[in-house]
C-alpha cells in the first residue's frame, strides 16, 4: 500500500483536490479533521493543550482561535503545541492505516498541509503539491469570513514557498486552471500510482520461478 502526502499552501485548493483522489476510491486522510476534533469536547488533546496554554480551553474545547493567537509567530510556543498534538494524530492515523489495509486499498492520501515544514515527506512514497497562482491564491483566502491581508500574511511566512513546495514533489496538481483541468491531472497521477503499486505487487523473477515450480 502506497502512502501519498498530499500537500499546499492555504489557498491552493488542497481540499478540492482530496475530494478528486477520494471519487478515485483512494482513502484520504485529513489531518487538519483530525486535529478539530482532538481539540473537541472529550478531545485527547484538550487537556495537555489546556494546561500547556491557560485560557485556551472554553467549555471544554479548545478555542482554535485562542490558540492560534497563541502560537502565531512565536516557534517556542508552536514547538510545545506540535509536541502535544502530533503523537496523539500518530495513533489516529495508525488506526486509519489498518482500516485501508484491511480493505484492500492500494494507496492512502494523507492530507497534511504541513507536511515538508515538519519533515514529513520522509515518510511518504511520494509526495502531490496542490498549487495556484500567487494572485489567485490571494483572492481565495482573503474572500474568507474573517480573514485579514495581515493575518494571511503571517500564515504564509509560516509556510514553505509555493516555488520550493513545487520543486521537491514528484506530482504537482495546478488549480489554477480550473476544476476539470486538476481532476484530468489527478486521475493521471492515480493512474501512474497505480501501476508502480501494481509492479511492486508482482512477484519477482525468483519468487515467480519458486511458485511456477510449486
Amino acid at each position: 500500500m502506497l502512502i501519498i502526502g498530499l500537500t499546499g499552501s492555504i489557498g491552493m485548493g488542497k481540499s478540492t483536490t482530496a475530494a478528486m483522489f477520494r471519487e478515485h476510491g483512494a482513502p484520504v486522510y485529513d489531518a487538519d479533521a483530525a486535529v478539530h476534533d482532538l481539540y473537541d469536547v472529550g478531545g485527547a488533546a484538550v487537556g495537555p493543550v489546556g494546561e500547556a496554554f491557560p485560557g485556551v480551553v472554553q467549555g471544554g474545547a479548545v478555542d482554535r482561535e485562542l490558540l492560534r493567537q497563541r502560537v502565531l509567530g512565536d516557534p517556542e510556543a508552536l514547538k510545545r503545541l506540535n509536541a502535544i498534538v502530533h503523537p496523539l494524530v500518530g495513533i489516529d492515523r495508525q488506526s486509519f492505516f489498518a482500516q485501508a489495509q484491511a480493505k484492500g486499498a492500494d494507496m492512502v492520501i494523507l492530507d497534511i498541509p504541513l507536511l515538508y515544514e515538519t519533515g514529513g515527506d520522509a515518510r511518504m512514497d511520494a509526495v502531490v503539491v496542490v498549487s495556484a497562482p500567487a494572485d489567485m491564491q490571494r483572492e481565495r483566502v482573503l474572500a474568507r469570513p474573517g480573514m485579514t491581508p495581515e493575518r494571511f500574511d503571517a500564515i504564509l511566512a509560516q509556510q514553505m514557498a509555493d516555488a520550493e513546495k513545487r520543486a521537491r514533489a514528484h506530482y504537482v496538481v495546478d488549480t489554477g486552471q480550473g476544476l476539470d483541468h486538476a481532476r484530468v491531472q489527478v486521475t493521471e497521477i492515480v493512474n501512474a500510482l497505480r501501476a508502480r503499486a501494481a509492479a511492486a505487487a508482482a512477484p519477482g523473477p525468483v519468487e515467480a520461478e519458486t511458485k511456477a515450480g510449486h
